[in-house]
């Protein structure tokens, strides 16, 4: 039921009452006589409605089109992307991005779909002396169906295979904003919330997405389709109010998206063994067993306290048996770097510290939440979370110790902002994204979104004001006016202001010519396509080894994944040319991956780390043991030099093993000798 307050169209939520087996004759016989003549809306309340979506839908379409715009525009500026040759964009894709866009190449390349997804599955031309599946090691469905668009639509003929590529990716951030648009949109019931939503993530989109330094990652990919999600699930549980057995069905559906994953990650046991799978099935077991009792009841109350307890006890039975029975990897190496981060051990493996250095993997810097509070994001988002946990906690608590059924029917002046289940699914959703946000820092672009859209639809939304006000007892000014005014006041307060401030400032970016100019690469890229064998195959950084696969096509040593342990150690074993270990040990750890080139890089050799004792060569100098602390001072020792500087002084034992066939003033590359002659 709704009525019109102010010209605004306020909703009174209607509660399901749970239908028992005595009455459910005569609730079907309401039911019928109930419905039988259905109220006629006035012709000006079907147009208020009409008008109301219609300039929603179309203000969220336009954000989403014009996001994808701007992105279009700034990656053109900042790289000056059409005016380069191929070589040159390739390399603006690093590290693991760039070995996504290979394979997307790859399977232009192929003769067939069917021949082009085999070779993926099979590939043993990327990493030398090993086979992997790439499909499934990198996700790579993407670019499967990226790459039958292009050919499926004819745009081979139109458009450039990178442009395509990347005008998918940003199509998709467009409509990842729509959904946040309309997620906002659907909790507020104004479109209003919607543009501050879009408006707070992109002023914060140093801290929501990475697709302007980083376009293939896969999150770029995912994170729309998840905001779908979430839009869909928002707009199920509002139109379900408080009917427990329509919001079981989203279980049902969770279980068959989980299956459907298993099936297409070729079968990926890690799935089947999810604490949260046992969770689930535990929940709708428990929701089978559950007894019909009149609430209110010390028996309803002992149920509960039964049903609470047969939940935990199932999901952990459930869990132990699917560990059981289903063949699985467990997840060591994961647990020990939870375990170091924290502080409950500490380790001198390579790896374990490599990982923990990456910035991406350590907590969010006070920078960080200094940009989220300068755009007004950050205090708006804690008022909300505030208001709407504390209001959903008051709702348990009155359940559980009152008794008292619940309001037939729930009206803007109540201020019971947390009743409403997709209010309690947000909330739930962005306090646990929120404390993994605080323990890893790349954890931010899936929960900053979530806080952009969250504040903004807390401060468009009556209910939450008025929730505050009857926390507060306002007497002076009737607060339902005051909650109207303040829900349509505070966000055009903020939109002017969020325009003054940062507006110009998004102008400027688009201005401004910037330029992405790396002439070292490029003449490596370019050396290697011309001189060096079809056959070979090169060592040295697995960053540089992403771009060198994708540039050249020529097979490499390692690359920039770390999902797989042999890859891992790959890594570790590489990265020794940056230790103090003799030329004989590094000739034998290249020569056993069947190694022809090793390509030095300058910057990681003479690397000047920001953070202390996070230097490549002073995590190998740990795990060597070749750096012993005694007192708080660091003692260095190895009879070898560094391997780095001494193989380019060209000097035995290193000129027996290495000659240097390149360089330029950022790589060194060495042809590794098949036959050693030992000099004097």
């Amino acid at each position: 039921m709704k009525k019109v307050i102010f010209g605004l169209t306020i909703e009174l939520r209607q509660r399901k009452k749970p239908e028992s087996s005595e009455n459910k004759e005569s609730a079907k016989e309401e039911k019928i006589n109930n419905t039988a003549i259905p109220e006629r809306v006035p012709k000006h309340i079907l147009f208020q409605r009409f008008a109301k979506i219609f300039i929603g839908c179309l203000a969220a379409v336009t954000s989403g089109m014009m996001y994808a715009l701007y992105l279009s525009a700034y990656h053109e500026r900042k790289f000056w992307f059409s005016n380069r040759q191929e070589l040159e964009r390739e390399i603006t894709f690093q590290g693991d991005s760039a070995i996504y866009y290979s394979y997307y190449k790859d399977m232009l390349k192929a003769p067939s779909f069917e021949r082009g997804v085999y070779e993926l599955t099979h590939n043993n031309k990327t990493v030398s002396l090993k086979t992997i599946n790439a499909v499934q090691q990198m996700s790579l469905y993407p670019e499967l169906i990226a790459s039958v668009l292009y050919q499926a639509t004819g745009s081979n003929e139109i458009i450039e295979p990178v442009y395509f590529y990347i005008g998918i990716v940003f199509g998709l951030q467009g409509i990842y904003v729509t959904a946040l648009f309309v997620t906002s949109w659907l909790m507020s019931g104004t479109w209003l919330a919607g543009m501050l939503t879009v408006a707070w993530f992109i002023i914060n989109r140093v801290d929501t997405t990475r697709i302007e330094y980083s376009i293939p990652l896969r999150e770029n990919w995912a994170l729309p389709y998840f905001a779908c999600q979430v839009a869909a699930l928002t707009g199920y549980l509002k139109s379900n109010l408080n009917s427990y057995g329509e919001v079981h069905e989203v279980y049902k559906i969770y279980i068959f998206s989980l299956f459907l994953g298993y099936l297409l990650q070729f079968e990926n046991s890690a799935l089947l063994v999810s604490p949260l799978l046992s969770f689930v099935i535990a929940l709708m077991l428990a929701k089978c067993l559950q007894l019909n009792v009149k609430k209110g009841t010390f028996v309803a109350k002992i149920m509960k306290v039964i049903n609470f307890y047969l939940v935990c006890t199932l999901t952990v039975t459930l869990n132990i048996i699917m560990k059981m029975f289903v063949p699985h990897k467990e997840n060591g190496h994961m647990l020990k770097f939870l375990e170091v981060k924290f502080g409950l051990n500490m380790t001198k493996n390579f790896t374990m510290n490599w990982l923990l250095c990456q910035e991406s993997l350590q907590a969010p810097s006070q920078e960080f939440f200094l940009r989220l509070t300068q755009s007004s994001l950050l205090p708006f988002y804690i008022l909300v979370l505030i208001t709407c946990f504390l209001s959903m906690i008051q709702v348990i608590f009155r359940r559980i110790n009152s008794g008292k059924s619940l309001k037939e029917t729930i009206t803007l002046e109540d201020g019971q902002i947390g009743e409403r289940p997709e209010i309690i699914y947000h909330v739930i959703h962005t306090i646990l994204l929120g404390s993994l946000a605080m323990i890893i820092e790349g954890l931010k672009y899936l929960w900053t979104p979530y806080v952009c859209m969250l504040a903004a639809f807390g401060v468009c939304s009556p209910e939450l004001w008025m929730t505050l006000f009857k926390w507060l007892r306002l007497r002076t000014v009737h607060p339902v006016l005051l909650a109207l005014i303040l829900s349509m006041a505070v966000p055009t307060i903020i939109g002017l202001s969020l325009w003054k401030e940062f507006f110009p400032r998004l102008m400027t970016e688009l201005m401004e010519l910037q330029e992405f100019y790396d002439p070292d690469t490029v003449e490596l890229m370019t050396w290697i396509k011309r001189q060096a064998p079809v056959a070979a195959v090169f060592a040295g950084s697995p960053q540089l080894m992403g771009v060198i696969r994708l540039c050249t096509g020529w097979m490499v040593t390692s690359l920039p994944l770390y999902n797989d342990d042999d890859l891992l150690k790959r890594n570790e074993n590489i990265y020794q040319i940056y230790s103090k270990r003799s030329a004989e040990d590094i000739y034998k750890i290249l020569t056993s991956y069947k190694a022809n080139y090793l390509i030095v890089e300058d910057a990681i050799c003479n690397e000047v780390g920001t953070v202390r004792g996070c230097r490549v060569k002073d995590l190998l100098d740990i795990a060597n043991g070749h750096v012993v602390c005694e007192e708080g001072d660091k003692i260095t020792y190895s009879k070898h030099g560094r391997f780095c500087h001494e193989v380019k002084i060209n000097y035995s034992p290193y000129v027996n093993y290495f000659t240097r066939v390149y360089w330029n003033r950022s790589y060194f590359v060495y042809k590794i000798n098949t036959v050693i002659s030992f000099q004097s």
